[in-house]
């Protein structure tokens, strides 16, 4: 849903606020979101702004964890997973199933992984135009 409010703001009071290309400002503000939107997105990107759940949210993409296991796999302690994972659950990052005593984590959708895969293909075409211009 986009802001309602930055189109009712756009109608020009006087000739000082008027802009100057009011039909490509039109189309840019369709493109804002409300704000309780890009909160949650907001969110959503300072959780993956941390490389050990950037680490986590990539073992998981390809096959479902235990707490023991992430750890060793990440060189962490089970203690600083578990805490990574409650965080990344309370956000619907990861989810769980349990099979007796054992809890399993994965991605809650695959659009964490697409999130995470864009931003790998981005870097890498920065890359790539760092390393051609270095040229």
């Amino acid at each position: 849903m986009f802001n309602r409010s930055i189109l009712r703001r756009m109608t020009p009071r006087d000739t000082n606020t008027a802009f100057v290309h009011r039909s490509h400002a039109i189309k840019a503000a369709r493109a804002i979101h409300d704000d309780a939107t890009l909160m949650g997105l907001s969110e959503i990107f300072k959780m993956l702004g941390d490389i050990t759940r950037l680490k986590i949210c990539l073992a998981l993409s390809h096959q479902e964890l235990c707490v023991s296991d992430i750890a060793r796999l990440l060189e962490l302690t089970e203690s600083a997973v578990s805490h990574q994972l409650r965080l990344m659950k309370a956000m619907r990052l990861v989810t769980y199933r349990k099979e007796g005593k054992m809890t399993y984590y994965m991605l809650d959708d695959e659009h964490i992984e697409e999130l995470i895969q864009m931003g790998v293909k981005h870097v890498g075409e920065e890359r790539q135009s760092a390393d051609s211009s270095d040229r």
